[in-house]
């Protein structure tokens, strides 16, 4: 073991760069995480609003609860028609199977705690930052291992292999970020929560929420059909570099891809897509840039969020750039089984002459960088932050933020529902 206690590098990577910004452990905020588990460390935030701005962006996403869902829109409105119901061939009756046969597991309280109406507003309280904000259904280490085994069988037969590697990756990840702040008690490869909505069915819409820090996966079924959307994944740092997962990576290729595209790009199309020139420019406006989101706008509770479009249309760019688009977006559907991304995929390319490609900062190698693919149908950001946990002031290759939204009402399946039979109970579970 390093310094304070933290593991030593023993591979070298370009995002070992992380390791000149560890933190001071001996301040009270990592002693505090030293010291209690997740529910006392969110109880002590809640109670005494340290840190102010992270407080006052919670009391803020509480008001935003109030409003009635509506789905993010570039100007209010919602378009209608932009969703249908289809056929994907998701393995439902796998999937309800492996849903009760977690069930099976679980104790009468916890039961009675991990389902909710499908229509219930809790399912929008999902959240990213370490804090347990809102503590629904089961958390992952609270529980037995059968329990947990039972809930990753289930995400796996779910998820895409591949998607569920990346999940696999951010846990992993998240709990590597724990051991090097000595903080495991809150943050660990299992500090997350699972609940659901609506009753399992192969026939009927319900959905689960899979949430805690850095990653939030809300899946939604309707038949043989999949929404996985809102989602958010991060990763500060994006790779271990020491331990039993050293060589762990995540968020590297969709980095890649779209600094690819931006450098492919005339002069006159990169100075159309820079809509900002600085991470945190002068001229943004107030409110463009916050300390937690900094600069993606539809993360945790921005439900209802009003983003114009930016930058240029894709339809307006060549074949080889259109495939970067596509190649990009491919990593923001990984999660879905192959034959929903493909659908997926093909829906988006339809609406290409309505996708918006935008920049914020400078686009050399080595320079940090946010950018925001925009359609009615797909919303996928990607911004390079500057240090939470880590010590950078200013946004690093290491510590990235993603997430997916689907406008005009797709998230959590909601577009869908008009489609579907209607849910008029609340549904408890009677096994």
């Amino acid at each position: 073991m390093g310094s304070m206690g933290l593991p030593e590098q023993t591979t070298q990577f370009p995002e070992s760069a992380y390791r000149k910004h560890l933190p001071d452990l001996n301040i009270p905020r990592f002693q505090i995480m030293h010291k209690q588990n997740a529910h006392q460390y969110a109880d002590t935030f809640k109670q005494h609003g340290h840190p102010p701005w992270l407080h006052a962006l919670y009391m803020h996403w509480l008001s935003l609860l109030k409003e009635p869902f509506r789905g993010v829109t570039t100007d209010g409105n919602v378009q209608s028609g932009v969703y249908q119901v289809q056929d994907e061939d998701v393995p439902i009756e796998s999937i309800v199977k492996s849903v009760n046969e977690l069930v099976d597991l679980l104790s009468e309280e916890q039961r009675n705690t991990i389902f909710y109406h499908i229509d219930d507003p809790k399912w929008r309280t999902w959240s990213n930052p370490e804090f347990l904000l809102s503590h629904k259904g089961i958390r992952l280490d609270e529980v037995s291992q059968n329990v947990k085994d039972a809930v990753m069988n289930l995400l796996a037969g779910i998820l895409s292999p591949e998607g569920y590697q990346k999940a696999v990756s951010a846990m992993r990840i998240n709990g590597y970020l724990g051991e090097l702040v000595d903080g495991t008690k809150v943050m660990n490869e299992f500090s997350y929560n699972i609940c659901f909505f609506g009753e399992p069915s192969t026939t009927r819409p319900w959905g689960l929420s899979f949430y805690g820090h850095h990653l939030c996966l809300n899946i939604f079924f309707y038949r043989t059909q999949i929404i996985v959307s809102p989602w958010f994944t991060g990763a500060e740092p994006n790779v271990i570099d020491s331990g039993p997962y050293s060589g762990t990576r995540i968020l590297h290729e969709e980095e890649k891809l779209g600094l690819e595209l931006m450098q492919s790009l005339s002069p006159e199309e990169q100075a159309k897509v820079q809509i900002y020139k600085q991470m945190k420019d002068p001229a943004m406006p107030k409110g463009r840039w916050n300390h937690d989101d900094q600069r993606h706008l539809c993360g945790a509770y921005r439900d209802n969020r009003i983003v114009p479009y930016e930058g240029i249309t894709v339809s307006s760019l060549t074949q080889e750039q259109q495939q970067l688009v596509l190649g990009i977006l491919e990593q923001y559907l990984l999660y879905l089984p192959q034959r929903s991304r493909l659908m997926q995929l093909d829906r988006i390319k339809s609406f290409f002459h309505e996708t918006y490609f935008c920049w914020i900062g400078q686009f050399g190698n080595e320079d940090p960088f946010y950018f925001r693919i925009q359609s009615p149908v797909i919303l996928v950001e990607f911004d390079h932050h500057s240090g939470v946990f880590l010590t950078n002031k200013e946004p690093a290759k290491f510590h990235i933020h993603t997430l997916l939204r689907m406008p005009n009402g797709g998230d959590y399946g909601h577009a869908l529902r008009r489609c579907c039979e209607p849910v008029k109970q609340e549904f408890v579970w009677e096994g």
